[in-house]
């Protein structure tokens, strides 16, 4: 069983396929710089998937494969588990474009193209909203007039859900526990981060809301923000709707306060005396324990929490201060030793803490083809 999973970008393009039960991957890789010019399109960036595949020897060519798993960004209210793409889904998807704009039709482009090459190549698709549809009313609901969610579905949706899932399933292996009983806080984090409430293997909760923008403090979003500010900047000081959209999503976070949105750099130029890099960290990590906090305060148990995504997988440093910072309330009791040694699925807290903090590397391209798997194992 050889299932190709695409994730595709407006600009780039990530494969991987995987081959057998255990979606064993045998093959990655990136395309980029998709649009730069008219022949570097969709199209172009399917066939080069498909050079590298035939040169290793995995398939003659994409209609080889046993499906094709597509990563979509924003299923709505309309997809709570992954499904076989038709043509109905694919409308469908189209429709919720105006959901997530610089997504979804980014991911939708690559079956649309599929279903026209190969037609009888199964393609799956696979939400990152659909994990957080378990969200109760009462947290996906904002306090706005109730026509904007009956009319136009303004609503808290999340994102990330893929990572998480996988997150909960690979936490509940290694805590002993079945996945309906598992209760966890999932926080992914990297140049884009959210946290998850998982309660009895479901989303109970996540800091990303209506768009991505919502939550933590992020690479070069906002994360949480006084929602006049918007309307200041536009009424006072002459911003366009584009403009306030563009700083808030792509000049705030990390870069708008120090100038620099990769971790790595950042903590450098912190430790070498940088002020504003200094007080970014201090306000990524504040913001972190924040919400992470809230989220033990309405859970009715707590199994541990969990470091992924590029920071939380590799920044020790990070995950020392996260943990170190919580209230002493919460009982935390880091390892440094195990901490700084942290490679793949590890405990980084002492056998003395009350609550364990593991890292636990994601794999969304694994957990779609999972999900993809047991799909058609149903059907």
């Amino acid at each position: 069983m050889k299932i190709l999973v695409l994730n595709a970008g407006s600009s780039s393009m990530k494969y991987s396929l995987f081959n057998g039960e255990d979606s064993h991957q045998i093959a990655h890789g990136l395309v980029e710089h998709i649009g730069e010019t008219p022949e570097r399109d969709v199209a172009f960036a399917l066939r080069q998937v498909e050079s590298e595949l035939q040169q290793h020897g995995l398939i003659e060519h994409l209609g080889d494969c046993d499906a094709v798993g597509h990563r979509v960004v924003h299923g709505g209210e309309d997809f709570q588990q992954p499904v076989i793409v038709t043509e109905s889904v694919m409308d469908t998807i189209d429709r919720l474009s105006e959901l997530a704009p610089l997504h979804n039709p980014a991911n939708l482009a690559p079956m649309r193209l599929l279903a026209e090459k190969h037609p009888g190549l199964v393609q799956t698709a696979v939400f990152d909203t659909a994990f957080h549809q378990s969200m109760p009313a009462y947290v996906y609901h904002y306090a706005i007039p109730k026509h904007l969610y009956d009319d136009h579905l303004i609503r808290r949706y999340g994102f990330h859900g893929t990572s998480h899932q996988y997150i909960a399933k690979r936490a509940a292996t290694l805590l002993g526990k079945p996945l309906n009983q598992l209760n966890i806080i999932s926080m992914h984090l990297g140049n884009g981060a959210s946290v998850c409430a998982i309660q009895y293997g479901k989303s109970m909760d996540t800091s990303m809301g209506f768009t991505p923008l919502e939550g933590l403090v992020m690479g070069t979003r906002c994360g949480d923000l006084d929602p006049s500010i918007p309307l200041y900047m536009m009424r006072e000081l002459g911003y366009s709707a584009e403009q306030v959209d563009h700083l808030l999503n792509k000049e705030s976070g990390l870069l708008g306060l120090a100038g620099q949105n990769d971790m790595r750099e950042l903590m450098q130029m912190a430790y070498a005396g940088d002020e504003n890099a200094g007080l970014a960290l201090k306000i990524f990590i504040y913001r972190l324990i924040k919400v992470a906090g809230s989220y033990m305060a309405i859970m009715d148990d707590l199994d541990a929490i969990v470091f992924t995504g590029g920071i939380g997988e590799h920044a020790d440093k990070i995950r020392y201060r996260v943990v170190n910072d919580f209230s002493k309330a919460f009982g935390f009791e880091i390892d440094p030793v195990a901490n700084v040694k942290a490679q793949g699925e590890s405990c980084i807290t002492r056998p003395t803490s009350r609550i364990p903090a593991w890292v636990i590397p994601t794999d969304e391209e694994k957990e779609i083809a999972q999900q993809t798997l047991a799909l058609l194992s149903d059907t």
